[in-house]
């Protein structure tokens, strides 16, 4: 039997960086979507924490290798 498992969880990550001081509200908005677009705030990026969703099962039906005459 085969079975395919979905499991949803929702993960929390967070990240210290550093922004250039005066900078307004929109400008540090654009700042940190612009550093997470480049991928350059990935490498900051530690999970703080996993909260479980849900988990779900299906069971596959399999086909036959033979084909009848």
């Amino acid at each position: 039997m085969r079975v395919i498992i979905t499991v949803v969880e929702k993960i929390t990550s967070e990240a210290h960086i550093d922004i250039p001081d005066g900078l307004n509200q929109s400008a540090i908005k654009q700042h940190i979507v612009d550093r997470y677009n480049t991928g350059e705030m990935s490498t900051y990026m530690n999970i703080f924490q996993v909260d479980f969703e849900s988990i779900s099962a299906q069971i596959v039906k399999e086909q036959s290798d033979t084909k009848s005459a």
